[in-house]
């Protein structure tokens, strides 16, 4: 979900890594130890918690977590909080980072001290404010000054404990006075619309003169602030809650009369000491928060179509896609946008087989094939991951659940045996869970993708056709990625794969790093097995599998995925699980009778249908066939004054359902709008507020079948597994050669002294691969020629945007550092350097 700006879209994605905390305090009790859980908040919202560490001071949790981020936001912040079974879980302590702060510790592992958390600071959101002084002439001929305060809105107060009944009161502040008035409550609702008038007498009345109507004293106006404070109205015995507030001097009336902006609620300074840094521990953290700026998909025209014809260069070293490989420092960081705009216009299976290709042919031995950290592997890994995500579930999830949940011990390395576990029975375990999964994966080639598939096929040809001698390269050449890079890391770490939502515990992830090893050893046909271990314990083990039914099998499923055009269309009728999860829904009304209130339950999404239960395991209670999705859209607020709300809508009634967090509000409308996209009777038209007491309350329609009010999403694509937005990757690709333009030009360099000079070339560019340097000069011309062309584009909108743009505004309000850092970046940009 992109933010619209003039001519642009924004989006904004952020992938974490929560490491470890160390150094918490000590629990208040004989155990001293902590049972510690971290989430990560968009401000104040809740997006993502990790697994609960029990019975530790060092927690370490390992988690990885990506989302795309579908609003605006300040800060984002993570809160170590310790479980409590009685009591509501206490916070430890919190690190937030300021949004214009998150390109300082970009992709790089950084320890952050826990700050201390109190109510003062937890603030949130932006109130839209009015100031006028006007002049009253009294009975008696005195001039009093009058000040009106109008207080317009909100928007985006915290929720506090499930619930936001805001208010707010309004101080007129100076040396000798403070007189405070107060609106009324808003009942549910985190953006209300106050629009009420407060009227303050100004103190120091003068005699009436013809000088300017406000013309005060120096020192009279410099003293003199409006205050507004937030507060959450609460039944609770501590009282209400505190929200944020905002300060104003009135001074800001001598430079315009009436004031008018929006600003950003603040924390209160109330002088409470905190405590020492390093009193509450520190956090481990990796952040890489990216934010795109996206063009109409003309102008990415040049660049794109140089980089969709890199298949068809000869040689393919020498293509826009293969020299972006060359100047990235990590191959994986070319590897992610190439193949997902190559997924995106349907040439990735070309462009691997001839990078696959050049890469073979400089292969000398064939047991090294494919085994390096080349742009051919990362693009094959990315393929895989985005292209076979479904493919793994399907395969795997059942089994690595069961192991997960039986908790057998399976570990044969006897130093490691504790009292009482028998060697042999373990060693029973492991090979009954190697069984399963080795069957698992040997019996699902017709699942296989068929992106993958063509894939595969190209890499067996390749390596066939280079080393034709050795008649096993056509495997291995192929069991390398499936086994190798796909399945074997998958079971090592399923939580990285979606297969499991957290790390697996100490005893489970032994128990998955021996099959992990044992299934990668099986698929990798090596002449001589035992000696892939390193561990006795383990080529002992290995000696159960050492029949030849297992090789067959492994050959079999090999030669099934690397041939071309098979498919069983069966597979494709196969139910996949898409995604599952609580949610709040609303009762749909089809009993006449009854009240529709709102119940916690279990949804689950397959390519066939979409059901809810009581409970995950449980038979559903109600099931959508896809085919019936008319539309998935949100649904506004002000319905039933929730948040992250959207609709279901089917042929007789909305399904009303309301998600844990904008982010998975926003994943769920897309995966359901996607796997619906191609129904025949979707809708064009919705209603984007609910259906109560007799009429729409968008436009207050009387029938509830009148027809909607507006238009639906439209757009997205029909296929479930590769959502791509192909301008969006190709804005990706220009910025990767916009920040490597030095080595653009070096590169350019190296082909100028390749084409005039033969002899021993500068160390410098030896680095890069150069097959024919006329052809790849050629090529580097036209790529930074497409780069300049971006560059200028984005130049001229950052231009117009800083003449549009208004401090104070409901996009930008005053306190917006992020603003204010840009103000100061465009001020001191010289404008040929735009």
């Amino acid at each position: 979900m992109a933010v619209e700006e003039e001519g642009l879209r924004v989006f904004q994605s952020v992938k974490i890594k929560i490491g470890e905390a160390k150094n918490l305090p000590t629990y208040p009790g004989p155990n001293k130890m902590r049972d510690c859980y971290c989430t990560v908040n968009l401000d104040q919202e809740e997006v993502f918690r990790t697994k609960i560490v029990e019975k530790s001071l060092c927690p370490f949790y390992g988690e990885d977590f990506y989302c795309e981020i579908p609003r605006s936001f300040r800060h984002l912040s993570f809160y170590i909080f310790d479980r409590d079974v009685f009591r509501r879980d206490s916070i430890i302590g919190k690190v937030a980072i300021q949004k214009e702060d998150l390109q300082k510790y970009h992709n790089r592992d950084t320890w952050f001290q826990l700050q201390h958390v109190d109510a003062d600071s937890e603030v949130q959101g932006k109130v839209h404010l009015e100031l006028r002084l006007s002049e009253v002439i009294t009975d008696s001929g005195v001039v009093c000054h009058k000040l009106a305060t109008r207080i317009l809105e909100c928007q985006g107060l915290p929720i506090v404990n499930g619930q936001c009944d805001p208010y707010a009161t309004v101080t007129l502040a100076g040396p000798c006075r403070s007189e405070a008035k107060k609106t009324k409550v808003k009942k549910k609702t985190n953006n209300p619309q106050f629009d009420e008038v407060f009227y303050f007498e100004v103190t120091r009345p003068c005699s009436y003169s013809r000088k300017s109507h406000f013309d005060f004293e120096d020192e009279d106006v410099d003293k003199l602030e409006i205050r507004v404070d937030l507060w959450n109205a609460s039944n609770l015995k501590f009282g209400d809650e505190f929200l944020g507030e905002l300060r104003v001097p009135l001074k800001v009336l001598r430079q315009s009369s009436p004031h008018e902006a929006w600003y950003f609620l603040q924390p209160r300074d109330n002088g409470s000491k905190s405590l020492k840094p390093g009193d509450l521990g520190s956090l481990r953290l990796n952040v890489v928060y990216t934010e795109d700026h996206v063009f109409s998909s003309d102008y990415y025209s040049p660049l794109r179509d140089l980089l969709l014809r890199s298949a068809d260069v000869e040689p393919v070293s020498a293509s826009a896609a293969h020299i972006l490989g060359e100047v990235c420092r990590e191959k994986q960081e070319a590897a992610i946008p190439l193949v997902r705009l190559f997924l995106h216009y349907g040439r990735v299976v070309p462009f691997i087989s001839a990078i696959a290709s050049a890469e073979v042919r400089r292969t000398q031995d064939p047991n090294t094939i494919f085994r390096g950290n080349s742009l051919t592997s990362k693009c094959i890994d990315e393929t895989m991951k985005l292209a076979g995500m479904q493919y793994l579930h399907v395969t795997l999830k059942p089994t690595i659940e069961e192991i997960c949940q039986s908790h057998k011990s399976c570990e044969i390395d006897p130093v490691r045996l504790k009292d009482g576990e028998s060697l042999e029975s373990n060693m029973e375990n492991l090979r009954q869970f190697v069984d399963r999964v080795f069957s698992v994966i040997t019996k699902s080639g017709v699942s296989c993708p068929t992106v993958m598939c063509d894939i595969f096929f190209s890499l067996r040809e390749a390596a066939a056709k280079r080393f034709q001698d050795d008649l096993d390269v056509r495997y291995t050449a192929v069991s390398s990625f499936i086994f190798l890079r796909f399945f074997a890391p998958a079971i090592l770490s399923p939580n990285l794969f979606q297969l499991t939502p957290h790390h697996t515990d100490p005893q489970t992830s032994r128990t998955l790093t021996l099959v992990s090893k044992t299934i990668q050893t099986l698929g990798s046909l090596s002449k001589s097995k035992s000696a892939s271990f390193k561990e006795s314990y383990m080529a002992a083990f290995y000696e159960f599998f050492n029949e030849q039914k297992y090789a067959d099998a492994v050959k079999n499923f090999l030669d099934l995925i690397s041939s071309s055009g098979r498919r069983d269309p069966k597979s494709v009728q196969q139910p996949i699980l898409l995604k599952e999860g609580f949610m709040i829904k609303r009762a749909q009304g089809r009993k006449r009778f009854g009240m529709k209130n709102f119940k916690k339950r279990w949804f689950r999404l397959t390519n066939h249908e979409f059901t809810y239960q009581k409970s995950k395991g449980d038979l559903p209670l109600y099931s959508i066939p896809i085919e019936n999705i008319l539309a998935v859209e949100p649904l506004e607020e002000e319905s039933f004054k929730m948040k992250n709300m959207f609709q279901v809508i089917q042929p007789e009634r909305a399904l009303y359902i309301q998600a844990n967090n904008c982010v998975e509000a926003k994943a769920w409308i897309d995966i359901l709008t996607k796997v619906s996209q191609c129904n025949q009777k979707r809708l064009a038209v919705y209603h984007p507020s609910a259906y109560l007491n007799g009429h729409w309350l968008c436009c207050r329609a009387s029938s509830d079948t009148a027809a909607g009010c507006s238009p639906c999403t439209g757009g997205l694509p029909a296929n479930i597994q590769l959502d791509i937005d192909g301008d969006r990757e190709t804005e990706r690709i220009y910025s990767l050669f916009s920040s490597y333009m030095s080595k653009l030009e070096k590169m350019q360099e190296a082909c100028g002294s390749r084409s005039v000079y033969d002899g021993p070339e500068q160390e410098e560019y030896s680095a890069f691969l150069i097959d024919d340097p006329q052809q790849t000069y050629k090529t580097l011309r036209q790529v930074i020629a497409g780069v300049g062309a971006l560059e200028r584009e984005h130049a001229q909108h950052r231009r117009d945007k800083f003449k549009k743009t208004k401090y104070g505004s409901q996009e930008h309000p005053i306190g917006d550092k992020s603003f204010q850092s840009y103000i100061r970046q465009q001020s001191e940009t010289p404008a040929h350097s735009m």
